[in-house]
């Protein structure tokens, strides 16, 4: 205590020899302190919620979101408002918005004149920007003090943000019943589309329940939730935002019956951005994706009728990628299986596990051998019963040809005489190849997988396979556009963000070109050659004769004790990828 009083003493005296005895002097500095104080007075963030995960297709059109960790549907802060609510929501609650610095006198002693002469509490005054300061105090409560405070930091909030954000933190924080929070997520789950595309009568709808959320309950307050959309599509007539024409057909639409589930088009893909997004501590994430709905929407489709002819073979789990050649963006993404819940493993996304090869390198062998002058499309490899040390590969079919041109050997994919080929080329130089051309899981030495490595011995991601096949055809399409030079950028990883989309050099980016490139167009084109005569399941032998054929280059594969199928397959405009298996190794005959 003595200590204490020792403080105060040389406190007052410390006050008394700057300030002297001028009262002006401390009340300057009274009045210094408030005004500092209210200068810090919003914390900054003012919102430290968190948000959900939202991934967009190339349209902008949503393809699925993720749940934010407090158990809230909030999507991220939107660009801004639409015109409709902001007409809707200011006509409800805040007619002067844009008008008032934070506090609307005239509705503040509207609300004291209804108060005081009913008797009881009928109206708040609060504006939108006292709600917003509400809203990010969560939980305080709805004294007369609280009041006065929410109206001291509503002045404050209009010194640092502009009306368009202060509207916009209102919409991404407002409460639209149960666990909704924001316009955007409202519009979704209640009306299954964005805000912006939403009518009168479905913007009034939401511009009305963040003054009593829990009106939105189907079965409950539904004539209360009426009568209040109603309300206001007339005050919005009144006011000329809408004309009676409008103003009638917005009576007669329903009101939304319960929430909808939403999107959920690419949920492997959600989760591999929401992941990215955790590693980066991103705040708030919104990405728009280089998927097409429609194409994936029809994937999905024939997904689900494969799996399902496919599960009651015991093949539970299959992955497919469809990229587009030119950028490499991915169009289609489909992880796994769909299923209701995580049965069969179909919960891991394949399409970033590695899996074992089987024959599905075998093209990139007879690439790098044509390109480095070691054999012709017609050279004769051996197709006889071989032994390489302990290692004796036999083909498929246990048959044997003697002597079997290269293109053959490919387009049927004899083992022998691919191994035999792989012998003169050199393990370790095929595996740093592969290694340059995008196959990120050989991390052993090339001895440990020996020539088994073009026969399944090794490892693969469907991403990485996909990658190289849609680069090795965009290397061959822009050969001639670049006049028979090269872009080193034409080799890369798929893509599945619209912002790092890449495309042709224009003219003025040449200087770039080299002349040479990982793979030549010519040994790039023949190969596509062989991979055209690879026989096609299901289907007549003769193909080729009919008119409404087209030529595909594709390659199959299946792992040792049938754990693993693959299927790439190469068009001019698109690459298909396909992996089918279980996702536990468990293997089964049906996938050969």
């Amino acid at each position: 205590m003595k200590r204490i009083s020792n403080i105060k003493k040389k406190a007052g005296s410390f006050l008394k020899t700057k300030l002297g005895k001028s009262p002006i002097r401390m009340w300057h500095v009274l009045l210094s302190l408030i005004f500092i104080a209210y200068l810090f007075s919003l914390p900054k963030p003012l919102f430290k919620d968190p948000t959900s995960t939202v991934i967009l297709d190339r349209e902008g059109k949503l393809l699925g979101a993720r749940i934010a960790k407090d158990g809230q549907w909030r999507f991220p802060p939107m660009d801004s408002v639409p015109d409709k609510f902001k007409a809707a929501i200011c006509t409800f609650e805040d007619k002067r918005f844009d008008y008032h610095p934070g506090i609307d006198p005239m509705a503040v002693f509207r609300a004291l004149w209804l108060n005081l002469s009913s008797g009881e509490i009928k109206s708040g005054g609060s504006t939108l920007s006292m709600q917003v300061i509400r809203l990010s105090r969560k939980g305080k409560a709805r004294t007369i003090w609280e009041k006065v405070k929410e109206m001291i930091l509503a002045t404050r909030l209009e010194l640092r943000y502009s009306k368009e954000e202060i509207l916009n933190l209102y919409a991404t924080y407002a409460p639209f019943g149960g666990n909704v929070v924001g316009l955007e997520t409202a519009a979704w789950k209640y009306y299954g589309r964005k805000a912006e595309d939403l009518s009168w009568s479905e913007t009034c709808t939401l511009a009305v329940l963040p003054n009593a959320p829990g009106l939105i309950h189907p079965g409950r307050n539904r004539e209360n939730l009426l009568k209040k959309r109603d309300f206001l599509l007339g005050q919005l007539l009144e006011d000329g935002y809408i004309d009676s024409l409008d103003w009638e057909l917005a009576l007669l639409e329903e009101l939304p019956e319960k929430p909808l589930p939403l999107p959920r088009f690419s949920p492997h893909l959600l989760e591999r951005i929401h992941q990215d997004r955790l590693r980066t501590e991103e705040v708030h994430s919104i990405k728009k994706t280089t998927i097409d709905r429609q194409i994936q929407v029809r994937t999905n489709e024939i997904v689900k009728r494969h799996h399902n002819h496919l599960s009651q073979a015991g093949i539970h789990n299959l992955a497919v990628l469809v990229l587009e050649v030119e950028s490499g963006d991915i169009v289609s993404y489909i992880g796994n299986a769909p299923c209701k819940e995580d049965q069969n493993g179909c919960a891991v996304d394949i399409v970033s596990s590695s899996r074992s090869t089987g024959s599905i390198l075998k093209p990139f062998l007879y690439a790098e051998m044509l390109d480095a002058g070691e054999l012709l499309p017609g050279t004769l490899v051996p197709d006889v019963p071989s032994f390489f040390g302990g290692f004796s590969p036999s083909n498929f079919n246990r048959s044997y040809e003697g002597a079997i041109p290269a293109r053959k050997a490919l387009a049927r994919s004899l083992n022998v005489p691919i191994v035999h080929m792989l012998k003169e080329h050199g393990v370790d130089r095929f595996q740093s190849e592969l290694k340059s051309m995008g196959l990120s899981t050989l991390h052993r030495a090339a001895d440990d997988y020996g020539l088994t490595l073009v026969l399944g011995g090794a490892e693969a991601r469907l991403w990485d396979l996909a990658g190289i096949y849609a680069s090795m055809a965009r290397t061959l399409k822009t050969h001639t556009y670049y006049g028979g030079k090269y872009n080193p950028d034409d080799f890369h990883s798929p893509n599945f963000l619209l912002e790092n989309s890449q495309s042709r050099l224009s003219t003025d980016e040449f200087d770039q070109l080299e002349e040479g490139s990982l793979l030549s167009a010519s040994s790039i084109y023949q190969t596509f050659e062989a991979l055209i005569e690879v026989s096609r399941p299901n289907v007549d032998n003769f193909w080729q004769q009919f008119s409404s054929s087209q030529k595909i280059a594709w390659k199959t594969g299946t792992s040792y004790g049938f754990r693993d199928a693959w299927a790439i397959g190469v068009r001019p405009e698109y690459v298909v990828a396909v992996w089918v298996g279980n996702a536990d190794g468990e293997g089964k005959q049906g996938m050969k």
